[in-house]
């Protein structure tokens, strides 16, 4: 598949230089997370200040060494932390201390509930929100055929493989609808190959749904090859020190990672990540017990 990769430098803190060109789905301006003080007694300035502008429909990812703020971005971008400074918006309308509606996140860990079945781990939210039982049933089924679990229905969790467990938490998030998917280390337990072909699933459910996913992964060549754009966020306290525009056709899948430019986009996110990542192994080191 042909593509030709585009890469464009954004300032220490800033995102990409142009988003203007698309509506803007979601912005942070000037946002930093600061955790109280821990027993060391001094507090943990974990991210920014970051700016951002979210596409409507793009995926970006975000890449950066242990401990730099990528979850935190996620939380306070899902209104799941609320920003020490700054402001938070999702479709220009304020974020703060909860969920909003159209947003949708999936975790790494596996928070399907073991004693009920593939069906109702799916249903479970809408039925909590109290949704009629005819409309449960047509979304629960269309999430879970777009998933490849529709003939595990009534299989449990316990019987389905790690990356089975994987989709049918993203199904269980797609029958919501969202508009903004965020996702944390969806593919992070799962061995390279399942990561390459569960990223086939999520660009095809990029496509067909329209939503904007931005992505939390320490994988590179998983950004590189699932992103429109990459932010590479510095060591804590987490800045984007760049913003690659991969330039990949929106009909993309994993055979890309062929193409000569994937490794020059991957090339670039390790030539800034690198330093960073040495940094923040050296911080460890430091505040590790003597």
């Amino acid at each position: 598949m042909a593509g030709a990769a585009a890469v464009d430098a954004a300032a220490p803190g800033e995102a990409a230089p142009s988003a203007a060109a698309s509506s803007v789905h979601a912005r942070l301006r000037g946002v930093t997370r600061v955790y109280p003080a821990g027993p060391a007694g001094q507090p943990v300035h974990a991210l920014g200040p970051i700016d951002l502008d979210l596409r409507r429909g793009e995926f970006f990812s975000v890449v950066g060494p242990s401990g730099c703020g990528k979850s935190t971005l996620l939380d306070v971008l899902g209104g799941l932390a609320v920003a020490s400074a700054g402001s938070v918006e999702f479709e220009g309308r304020p974020v703060a201390g909860e969920v909003p509606d159209g947003v949708g996140i999936v975790f790494q860990e596996d928070a399907s509930f073991p004693w009920l079945s593939v069906y109702d781990n799916a249903a479970f939210g809408l039925r909590r929100a109290g949704m009629d039982e005819a409309q449960i049933r047509e979304r629960v089924e269309h999430a879970l055929s777009f998933m490849g679990l529709r003939g595990f229905t009534h299989s449990y969790p316990a019987q389905l493989s790690g990356g089975m467990r994987q989709r049918l938490c993203i199904a269980r998030t797609l029958v919501t609808r969202p508009r903004l998917l965020l996702l944390d280390e969806p593919f992070g337990a799962l061995d390279q190959q399942t990561r390459l072909l569960m990223g086939d699933e999520l660009l095809k459910l990029w496509r067909d749904t329209g939503a904007t996913i931005l992505l939390i992964t320490h994988a590179l060549d998983e950004a590189a090859m699932l992103s429109d754009r990459v932010g590479v966020m510095s060591a804590r306290p987490g800045v984007f020190l760049d913003v690659v525009e991969t330039g990949w056709p929106q009909e993309r899948d994993s055979n890309i990672v062929s193409e000569d430019s994937f490794g020059r986009i991957t090339g670039r996110l390790w030539s800034t990540l690198r330093a960073e990542s040495q940094k923040a192994m050296a911080y460890g080191q430091a505040a590790a017990p003597q």
